[in-house]
């Protein structure tokens, strides 16, 4: 019995000859090792079909040449170094190649005040890219964290002022009343509202950065905005996470204003382009503001 040989459709010639900036395949399933941790990611993976003639490209040995992020610490030297077999695969094919790696980095956050402790999820995409030999590597970050409306603090502070005047008019004040006042309901007649807000980073790296710095991204980000959302917590660190916002109001102008000042000293990042979004509890819709910022060639 004679072997037939198995066709292959991709080398065949297209109908209608025209180039494609970006073929390939998306959210394939992916062991990654980043920051000191095996985690679960999803990645995409392409190149530019440039060869208008060409009907497709071959997308198996893209799939294969990913088995190199399961064996090795996921660094830029190592996307770098993927691409460029992307691309030799693809000789004649392709010029550009992309790979994008989303995960969900796991970080160990203390409480405020108590000995506890608690894993906090930062969603996380790493994307490079290698357009005419030109190596390019960006992060995208999501942070959570709390923030009170000034403006809702103030309006709260008067109606508290207005609650004292109604219940302690025309009448000797002492300190246990006071005191007794202060600790009732009464005496928090209103409270400012606040939202769980994100911080969605992006991030241009230096071509040569030797690591991925998500873990300094964060913990940058977190210090500026002051009232990061918190894991495992007893009642002393809810009074502190309460005290925090308190003395930490901010409008989302606010916070974006934090976040470029405070990113822009972050080594290794020459761009970037951040969003915050405070998602009201008083309105349906939710607050929003932008900033970006590159730096000065020299």
């Amino acid at each position: 019995m004679n072997s037939l040989s198995l066709p292959d459709i991709a080398a065949q010639t297209a109908r209608q000859a025209l180039p494609l900036e970006w073929v390939g395949m998306q959210g394939i399933a992916l062991p990654v090792f980043l920051e000191g941790q095996h985690l679960n990611a999803k990645a995409d993976a392409g190149v530019s079909l440039d060869d208008g003639e060409a009907r497709g490209i071959h997308m198996s040995r893209l799939y294969l040449a990913l088995e190199t992020l399961e064996q090795e610490r996921l660094t830029p030297t190592l996307l770098h170094q993927l691409l460029k077999r992307f691309l030799e695969s693809h000789q004649g094919l392709s010029n550009c190649a992309y790979v994008n790696i989303h995960c969900d980095l796991l970080l160990k956050r203390p409480a405020l005040i108590s000995p506890l402790a608690g894993w906090k999820s930062y969603p996380a995409t790493i994307s490079a890219s290698l357009k005419n030999q030109m190596f390019h590597v960006e992060l995208k970050i999501d942070v959570h964290y709390s923030s009170t409306c000034p403006c809702s603090a103030a309006l709260a502070r008067q109606l508290i002022q207005q609650q004292f005047i109604d219940d302690f008019a025309n009448k000797g004040l002492q300190h246990a009343d006071v005191l007794a006042w202060l600790g009732s309901t009464q005496g928090i007649v209103a409270t400012p509202h606040s939202q769980r807000s994100t911080a969605q980073l992006h991030l241009h790296l230096d071509e040569f950065i030797d690591e991925f710095p998500l873990s300094v991204i964060i913990n940058d980000a977190e210090a500026a905005l002051g009232t990061a959302v918190q894991t495992a917590v007893k009642r002393a660190d809810e009074q502190a996470f309460a005290l925090a916002n308190g003395q930490n109001l901010m409008f989302c102008e606010d916070a974006a204003r934090r976040l470029n000042l405070a990113l822009r000293r972050t080594p290794g990042v020459n761009a970037f382009q951040l969003r915050v979004i405070h998602a009201e509890s008083l309105h349906a819709h939710d607050a929003v503001a932008e900033s970006h910022w590159q730096r000065e060639q020299a």
